[in-house]
């Protein structure tokens, strides 16, 4: 696991802690529903990184009896738990406190205290939010900001990210809420702004909840890995066609890969599996996060017959056989 994803998770973790208790403190001596909802927020979030925290070092557990490919799929697990907890508690509190708010209105007393929690607030939320932003940035490589969250296999980084871009929103939802209703003097502005966090949260839950789905069900690697598997067998004129590639991340940093080849039919069975071994260090040289490679050694023919009979349509040569 990246010691850069525990990183940014330990940096959001230390930033909601240390403001959780004061947005608490403040929605007791203020009454305001917007600043008890950030408090809900922080503590949420908190619960949140210790659960990754603990998904990232169940994860890392070697494969056993019963879970032969390992546990690497158990990150994805919590990151899905992670978005419903903030569906459903974030969220679902946050809105009802506004509701609550909304149906009985009370002026939000001393708000100074508000304000200066708030502003403590986005200090040390816009630290946390620069080093998962700047973690992020770094593993993006050339995609866009939204390829790289549908690309990604690591769900820490831009689970955090999102958190924490949550978090700002909330702030500035609940600064602008608190003032309005004081400069106002319409203390039902205070309810709306909690229901409008809610909203964000729930927003933000349900786009984790997306991602996390897709890795939790099992997703491929890359193109760009795909590619470069492809490479090595052009690359090999023992192999005269890959018939099919299939991988799969078991974790972030763990892809399966099944592969159906076809071998000069003038190799022996020595010169086969030795082809097959040299084919196999190629590819975990090249690709290191590819921990277990199953090789089907079978003619196109073969494979076509084989599709055919599972009802999978493929009347055309693959364009790497011969």
């Amino acid at each position: 696991m990246a010691s850069g994803s525990k990183t940014v998770i330990y940096a959001a973790l230390a930033g909601n802690s240390l403001i959780a208790v004061s947005k608490f403190f403040a929605a007791s001596v203020t009454g305001s529903s917007a600043m008890f909802s950030e408090g809900v927020h922080s503590v949420v979030d908190s619960g949140n990184q210790l659960l990754l925290l603990f998904g990232m070092k169940r994860a890392v557990r070697p494969p056993d009896e019963k879970h032969p490919f390992g546990y690497g799929m158990e990150l994805y697990f919590w990151t899905f738990v992670v978005a419903i907890l903030i569906f459903a508690v974030g969220a679902g509190i946050s809105i009802y406190e506004g509701v609550q708010s909304l149906s009985n209105p009370h002026p939000v007393e001393s708000p100074i205290w508000s304000y200066a929690v708030l502003s403590l607030a986005m200090v040390f939320e816009g630290a946390a939010w620069w080093v998962a932003f700047r973690e992020f940035r770094r593993t993006r490589g050339n995609q866009s900001w939204y390829a790289a969250v549908r690309n990604s296999k690591d769900p820490t980084v831009f689970t955090i990210l999102f958190e924490d871009s949550a978090a700002m929103m909330g702030l500035m939802i609940a600064f602008v809420g608190i003032f309005a209703s004081q400069y106002f003097d319409m203390p039902i502005l205070d309810g709306i702004a909690s229901i409008c966090i809610g909203v964000v949260l729930a927003f933000v839950a349900l786009l984790l909840a997306y991602e996390s789905k897709g890795l939790l069900i099992g997703e491929g690697a890359s193109p760009e890995v795909v590619a470069g598997i492809r490479a090595v067998v052009s690359d090999d004129k023992r192999i005269t066609g890959l018939n099919e590639i299939l991988t799969m991340h078991m974790g972030p940093e763990d892809i399966l890969l099944a592969a159906s080849v076809d071998f000069d039919d003038r190799l022996t069975a020595d010169k086969v599996e030795q082809a097959i071994t040299d084919f196999e260090k190629a590819i975990k040289r090249e690709f290191p996060q590819v921990k277990r490679i199953f090789i089907e050694a079978q003619s196109w023919r073969q494979h076509h017959a084989t599709a055919i009979a599972a009802g999978e349509m493929s009347s055309q040569r693959p364009p790497d056989g011969k």
